[in-house]
């Protein structure tokens, strides 16, 4: 890549030692973490796709990659790579000399595969128009209880609360900025941050219900088709 980035997602792999490998788990026979590139590669505002993971998981992450790049098309696949790393703040460094002045930054979440391209679309663009951070949310839908010791004290006015996720957006200055408070920002590092409208189809596929929802979605056809 010659010319330099404009626009760079970072895909993260967030789990404990003793998780088991969710991006590695199958939806239609592929893995989640194929869904997840395919779908970004086939946002062309994004220039550039850099998946990272720990070393505990970094082989069967990149084999993974490697995978997901073999059906795309070389234009599509010269836009992605692999760099391993324990956190962004020591990924960051070998991606960091490419990224323009003006560069956005979004960091996104391995298991949100089904995110559509309109919702990366609207949080690139929003932090192109001035933004520092950005985060697409929903409303909050259920009912909302504060408790005190396994008992119920009152009903949260749910009307000022949402649901984070992800793509995170961050200009180039305040993704450096929230790299110097944390080793991995995301969305512990939002604060402030502008909302673009979320989308239910963006869900963190981490349970059994939420592989049966990603199967039937991918079944159904109703995702944004990336290619």
């Amino acid at each position: 890549m010659n010319q330099q980035v404009q626009s760079v997602a970072f895909v993260t792999v967030a789990h404990h030692i003793a998780d088991e490998e969710r991006a590695l788990t199958t939806v239609n026979g592929e893995v989640l973490l194929k869904h997840t590139v395919r779908g970004l590669l086939g946002t062309p505002e994004l220039d550039l796709v850099v998946v990272s993971a720990p070393s505990r998981c970094a082989e069967s992450f990149s084999d993974a990659l490697s995978d997901a790049l073999s059906d795309l098309v070389s234009e599509l696949s010269d836009r992605c790579r692999f760099v391993p790393g324990a956190s962004l703040r020591q990924v960051f460094p070998a991606v960091e000399p490419l990224l323009s002045p003006g560069a956005v930054v979004l960091v996104h979440d391995a298991l949100r595969a089904f995110t559509p391209q309109r919702t990366v679309r609207d949080v690139l663009t929003t932090v192109r128009a001035g933004a520092s951070v950005v985060v697409p949310v929903l409303p909050m839908a259920d009912t909302v209880k504060a408790t005190d010791a396994g008992l119920i004290t009152a009903t949260v006015d749910r009307d000022g609360l949402r649901t984070a996720q992800t793509p995170v957006g961050f200009s180039l200055d305040a993704f450096r900025a929230a790299l110097a408070e944390s080793p991995d920002p995301g969305l512990g590092s939002v604060s402030g941050a502008i909302t673009v409208p979320g989308d239910p189809d963006a869900m963190r596929v981490a349970s059994a219900f939420e592989l049966t929802l990603a199967e039937a979605l991918v079944a159904g056809g109703d995702q944004e088709a990336p290619l």
